[in-house]
């Protein structure tokens, strides 16, 4: 080959690559240790948000595949799994709703989509009926080895103001006393409703990332209800003694995500070392 041929095809080669690198949605693990006096053994969390009815190849395998690997002991399901665009198989969420449902612990939240189709809280009787435990402003408490651990969720602020108050509120409540308490939320951004509530733990999606991503540069571009440069994109980030976890989601069938793959989030809870 002419070195001039050479030199045209080098760039190109790179500019491919680089764009390849951009655009990858291959599904990613994104694992946060968050110690704590209330716990005594290791608890293992996977927290699925965003999904939007994906496809994950056949019978959801890549996605499910990669939950089993992480031998979890509560699945926590963060909203906007199914979509209000009929367009999209929605049995794509089913199969991993009624897969988790069976296999683990499984806890559920809506999302805004869930409340655009006009169908949540159909949606929600029949996530119900598969096994997962569906949480709107109640908390449950699982014991893991003599410790327990306090699951509280609220529904997506579409519920309407005065009921997403009067949810949190009675999560609140739900997790006070002793035990490891979690707070599952589809919204990240309503910080200042979430502090001083008392839970040791916070879980949201909602974000997507911030849609698209540079390396090296923090946050992301633009988020719902954040606007541009979101402070709560995906990520971990501390509300006085709670941490807030952000999942960037697992979406790619809307805006493309440059940086930014989809992501199943690995959450240990571990004695303070």
């Amino acid at each position: 080959m002419k070195k001039k041929h050479l030199r045209i095809l080098l760039p190109a080669a790179a500019a491919i690559a680089a764009a390849a690198a951009a655009l990858n949605t291959r599904l990613t693990l994104r694992h946060y240790t968050v110690e704590s006096a209330k716990v005594s053994q290791s608890v293992r969390l996977v927290l699925l948000t965003d999904l939007h009815s994906c496809d994950y190849g056949k019978g959801q395998r890549e996605l499910l595949d990669m939950v089993e690997e992480q031998h979890p002991d509560l699945v926590l399901l963060g909203g906007d799994i199914l979509d209000d665009d009929p367009a999209l198989p929605e049995e794509n969420a089913w199969t991993v709703i009624e897969t988790l449902g069976r296999s683990y612990p499984t806890f559920y939240v809506t999302g805004n989509h869930e409340f655009w189709s006009g169908r949540a809280e159909e949606m929600k009787a029949c996530i119900a009926e598969s096994g997962v435990t569906v949480l709107e402003g109640e908390g449950q408490t699982v014991v893991f080895q003599g410790q327990p651990i306090h699951i509280c969720g609220i529904d997506d602020p579409a519920v309407g103001t005065d009921v997403w108050q009067a949810q949190l509120a009675s999560a609140a409540h739900g997790a006070a006393g002793e035990g490891f308490s979690i707070l599952l939320t589809h919204r990240p951004e309503r910080t200042s409703a979430y502090e001083g509530q008392g839970f040791d733990l916070i879980l949201a999606g909602h974000a997507h990332g911030g849609q698209f991503r540079m390396p090296g540069c923090p946050g992301g571009l633009l988020a719902p209800h954040q606007g541009f440069f979101p402070r709560y994109a995906g990520g971990q980030y501390a509300l006085g003694s709670t941490s807030l976890i952000v999942s960037r989601g697992l979406c790619i069938n809307r805006l493309p995500r440059i940086y930014n793959p989809p992501e199943l989030v690995l959450v240990d809870l571990s004695p303070i070392s």
